[in-house]
């Protein structure tokens, strides 16, 4: 950064601020500790860069300040002059780094998340952050820009991945780096920016974070998300509800196609080998309604946890449908079909179901059974992975909400809308199997979910 200055006797004066080891290759002179001006020799110099390391070391952002007389002054259409530079001195700012990063830092590891530092400091500067932010590991290599330019792409496949940090960078460099990511080593990328020059990184990743204070409007337009606070740990937290997103539809999913398959099983062969179908229209319709709204209202309003951050992250090939649901789909499925199929098989004999209303009983009998196996089994879908699936359960007011009015109106179903939805009032025995039947899902989700895939 330069600036021109016309001094009060006359004259012009440049003064420039900025790189240490840039702008100090531009001065041929500098002030001593008498205020006396003299030439830059190679002691002066090496004192110079000494200071310039010791403050990088201690993740001090150094600035050299020098200036130059205009003797033949200076036209505003010629660039400022780049050489024959006075040193003033060298200073070293303090950019203290916010509270939690360092912990943001590790909860990213820990969720497969790998933290890059890219920045123009000088690189003792940049590596010293980046240590005490724990991005920085022995593991890792910190870069400078220019040489990461000058590699070949057989060299950058065997760089980028141990890349930690790269200073000194201009912003092609980061956008190079982003795009390598993303087309060559096929990662999800995100990358956050603050300045004019961070836009083509923004616009290149996946995910573009701008910040919302000290952002500026070029690089909000180019970013997908906006942090309002600039800190590093909110970008922790976006990373936790948009995982808590992908699950909660995930385990809406789960248990959508469970409902499904028995439902479409159970009418389908029924309806071929007996000639009726044990559920009725009206029937459907409320298991459609448990199924789709209630369903997706309990399970997707799951709030996100700490544990989420644990996850290993999901690729771009990744299925959506995973061997864990299908193995949870799969095994619940079965077990309700053969339960309803006994029932429709067996059933009259076991509940001693005689007379004009038998087969009504029995047909409620099995709507019943099969709602209440619904029931538990959107509390199995809770967590796809874990037996205990009732942690938390009570800090989600909508799950318990949704679950309570299922219950609610499907005793007002079974007992009061005979008519309309084809169903008779059950005994207190026969209610008792019919939750007894869908509580017994519960455990045998929890066997399921011992069964490695």
């Amino acid at each position: 950064m330069g600036v021109i200055l016309e001094l009060p006797k006359g004259g012009l004066r440049a003064h420039t601020k900025g790189a240490s080891e840039i702008v100090l290759a531009g001065c041929d002179k500098v002030i001593n500790s008498n205020g006396e001006v003299v030439p830059l020799d190679e002691e002066s110099i090496n004192h110079l860069n000494a200071t310039i390391n010791q403050f990088a070391n201690e993740a001090l952002r150094t600035l050299c300040l020098a200036y130059m007389e205009l003797e033949n002054g200076f036209s505003p259409d010629n660039a400022i002059p780049l050489s024959g530079y006075t040193c003033i001195g060298i200073v070293g700012i303090k950019d203290p780094v916010r509270p939690g990063v360092k912990e943001s830092v590790a909860i990213c590891r820990s969720a497969g998340i790998t933290v890059r530092m890219v920045t123009g400091d000088n690189i003792n500067t940049a590596k010293a952050i980046a240590r005490e932010c724990g991005i920085l590991t022995d593991d890792g290599i910190a870069i400078e820009g220019p040489d990461f330019r000058e590699k070949s792409q057989e060299e950058m496949l065997t760089l980028i991945p141990k890349i930690q940090v790269m200073a000194r960078s201009s912003p092609m460099d980061k956008h190079t780096l982003v795009r390598q990511l993303r087309t060559t080593f096929d990662e999800v990328v995100a990358v956050t920016g603050d300045g004019t020059n961070d836009a083509p990184a923004l616009h290149e990743a996946d995910i573009g974070l701008a910040m919302g204070i000290s952002g500026t409007e070029v690089a909000k337009e180019s970013a997908d998300v906006i942090i309002l606070d600039d800190n590093f740990s909110t970008i922790v937290t976006v990373a936790k509800w948009g995982r808590s997103v992908y699950i909660n539809i995930q385990k809406f999913v789960q248990f959508q196609l469970t409902v499904n398959i028995v439902a479409l099983i159970v009418n389908f062969s029924s309806a071929c080998l007996t000639g009726s179908a044990p559920l009725t229209a009206v029937q459907l319709l409320w298991v459609n309604m448990i199924m789709d709204t209630l369903g997706a209202l309990a399970l997707a309003t799951e709030p996100p946890t700490d544990e989420l951050m644990k996850r290993s992250p999901v690729g771009k090939k990744g299925n959506f449908i995973s061997n864990v649901m299908w193995r949870n789909i799969l095994g619940q499925s079965f077990y309700q079909f053969m339960v309803i199929w006994y029932l429709q098989v067996k059933g009259k004999a076991m509940f001693s179901l005689d007379g004009p209303d038998s087969d009504l009983t029995l047909n409620t009998l099995i709507f019943n059974s099969f709602v209440f196996c619904q029931v538990f089994n959107e509390i199995s879908s809770r967590n796809m992975e874990e037996i205990n699936v009732f942690k938390g359960i009570l800090d989600n007011y909508v799950f318990v909400a949704v679950l309570g009015c299922t219950v609610i109106f499907q005793v007002i179903i079974i007992e009061f809308l005979g008519t309309f939805a084809s169903t008779i009032p059950l005994t207190y025995s026969q209610w008792f199997v019919s939750v007894f039947i869908g509580f017994l899902g519960m455990p045998i989700a929890a066997a399921l979910k011992t069964i490695p895939v």
